[in-house]
């Protein structure tokens, strides 16, 4: 290749991509050139970013030789930190100048042996002998010298479709012999391109900075600190997660996560057909701790709420001083099948194991929507039943409810009474005596018709009533609910369950709607689940999730999403991914399966 044609192809590379994040590598070289050209002893040692050869060169490793003064003048060589690799000869050989700036990255793993390693450690072993003289400057040449492993994380190079964009690939395109590459330590400029250069210009955020080691012994001789930004489009809508052990800082990274949110929305982006959309994200976030929403005095953090008052609204299961919010409640009567785990939870965490206990917590309750599905019959007599045998027991304990909202429940076709348990006369004439009373209307009756029969069942044994059908009138679930409900002398009952009012709102339930109203504004909503069970949080979980799930589904049938996202953060998430759990309908699942469609995270 004559002189002209290599000077022709360095302006061509040159003119393609002197627009692109990449020229930066031509620069450096360049620079690097000149200083190891001049000799100058200063420039060497401040500036020249040389560490070494390649020993051996794999695709996914390679092993680099250095030298101690090389690693001194880059101020070190830590695990964990970036490499660059390049041609030798990558702007001024003749069978390479027509190659375009590119660059292998390498992340330094740990030392490695080199051929001379036992000649080496010989070397100190007899120098060790000898009361370690003072070596001769031949000796220190030769030990000085050693070997580092690397792994080879991919390429960096212009597009060949857009001159002027940066690209990286998770591979290199060839590998040729070692003899033919040099290694450096990047400059600032070249540290920046590697962390953020094909990062997406949408949403920008500044999460931190590069830190390449725990160890932050001479971190402020010389080392760069090199912003780590992040496209928040990159997370919303997507499915994002944190591993690690505890306390190596997976709250924060979703801390961190949660504010770049907030900070980049709303905003409005350039869409693929030309459009102009914004882009707006609700944020919920399951607070298992209470880290989110509350100032922690000890480290001196702001929470996610004080630092962004105007944009968060926090619900808590009990106020704190300090941090506004509204109450988070559950309605006991209106959830029946969940909110009897809630109960069974907290009776087991305050100990209370009698056995008439421990029976009325091992009941299972059924949905209202299960049983108003029920076709008509006595399967759906007993199951009514069942769910006002719950009632009266909230009731006798002092749970208020809204009677006509309870009502309005209409548990199917011909019991939209209630609060009427069903029995028939002769069941009530045998219980009541005398002449029995009305059929129950509200909860008062009901309560005290279910109490005159656990005291009948207590006096004549549990087979003493007969169904229509010559059966047993309860079942053992039944019976364990009426003991409870009238447990007899010397044993509280409901009285126990006093305690647990403080979660029970008769009106719960709008909270859903005030939290889907809070989302669709773009707003950032804490859920203060510090002090709760691991029930109540899996109840308030599946609740909100299932309620959001349907909501972004809405919007996206009747063509309203846009560009409308919601992001939800679950803390210790294994509690709700169970390993075992093949249930492919519910909410976690489909938010996995669907979640993209209907622009819905999670973190």
């Amino acid at each position: 290749m004559s002189e002209r044609e290599r000077n022709l192809g360095q302006l061509f590379n040159q003119a393609t991509t002197q627009d692109n994040p990449i020229d930066a590598l031509r620069h450096f070289l360049e620079e690097q050139r000149r200083i190891e050209l001049s000799r100058d002893p200063d420039a060497l040692a401040r500036r020249w970013r040389f560490v070494g050869y390649v020993l051996e060169l794999g695709y996914d490793q390679a092993r680099i030789i250095t030298s101690d003064p090389y690693k001194l003048a880059v101020g070190g060589i830590p695990r964990g930190s970036f490499l660059i690799m390049t041609p030798a000869d990558l702007l001024t050989s003749a069978d390479t100048s027509n190659l375009p700036p590119h660059f292998t990255l390498l992340r330094v793993t740990d030392v490695s042996t080199t051929p001379l390693s036992n000649q080496v450690q010989q070397t100190y072993f007899e120098l060790h002998k000898r009361a370690m003289p003072e070596l001769d400057v031949w000796t220190q040449g030769e030990l000085q010298w050693g070997a580092l492993d690397c792994d080879v994380l991919g390429m960096f190079y212009a597009d060949p479709q857009e001159a002027r964009r940066l690209a990286y690939s998770g591979d290199v395109n060839n590998v040729v012999s070692a003899h033919r590459y040099q290694v450096f330590a990047p400059d600032r400029r070249l540290l920046e391109m590697v962390v953020n250069g094909t990062v997406g210009a949408d949403l920008p955020a500044t999460i931190g900075t590069l830190r390449a080691t725990e160890c932050q012994f001479g971190a402020t001789n010389g080392d760069p600190q090199i912003p780590v930004r992040v496209s928040m489009r990159d997370f919303a809508g997507r499915r994002t997660a944190m591993f690690g052990k505890t306390r190596l800082g997976k709250s924060n990274v979703v801390k961190l996560l949660a504010q770049g949110m907030i900070d980049a929305t709303p905003a409005t982006v350039r869409a693929a057909d030309g459009r102009d959309v914004t882009i707006t994200v609700g944020q919920l976030i399951f607070d298992l701790n209470g880290e989110y929403a509350n100032d922690n005095p000890q480290d001196g953090s702001r929470s996610i709420r004080s630092a962004n008052a105007a944009r968060c609204e926090v619900y808590a299961l009990t106020s704190r001083r300090g941090t506004p919010s509204r109450p988070l409640r559950l309605n006991f009567y209106e959830q029946p099948d969940s909110c009897m785990n809630v109960l069974a939870s907290m009776l087991r965490q305050d100990q209370r194991s009698s056995g008439y206990i421990a029976a009325f917590a091992s009941v299972e309750m059924p949905s209202i929507a299960e049983t108003r599905a029920m076709p008509d019959g006595s399967d759906k007599i007993r199951a009514i039943r069942k769910i006002q045998m719950y009632w009266a027991v909230l009731h006798r304990a002092g749970f208020d409810a809204d009677e006509p909202r309870l009502r309005a429940l209409g548990l199917g076709s011909g019991y939209t009474r209630g609060f009427d348990p069903h029995f028939n006369a002769t069941q009530r004439g045998t219980v009541h005596e005398a002449a029995a009373p009305p059929d129950p209307s509200n909860l008062t009756q009901l309560t005290a018709e279910l109490e005159a029969f656990a005291l009948y069942v207590q006096a004549h044994g549990p087979n003493s009533l007969r169904s229509s059908s010559g059966g047993d009138l309860f079942d053992a679930d039944d019976l364990a609910v009426l003991k409870f409900l009238a447990p007899g002398p010397g044993r509280s009952g409901p009285v126990l369950l006093q305690p647990y009012r403080r979660f029970h709102d008769a009106n719960a339930g709008d909270f859903v709607a005030e939290i889907l109203t809070h989302l669709d504004g773009g707003r950032t909503v804490i859920l203060d689940l510090g002090n709760a069970t691991d029930e109540i949080r899996q109840y308030f979980s599946d609740l909100l999730s299932r309620a959001v799930f349907g909501h972004q589904e809405e919007r996206f049938v009747s063509d309203r999403l846009g560009g409308h996202y919601v992001q939800l953060y679950f803390e210790e998430a294994h509690n709700l991914f169970k390993a075992s759990d093949r249930d492919l309908t519910g909410p976690y699942a489909r938010f996995a399966k669907e979640g993209a469609k209907f622009h819905i995270g999670m973190v």
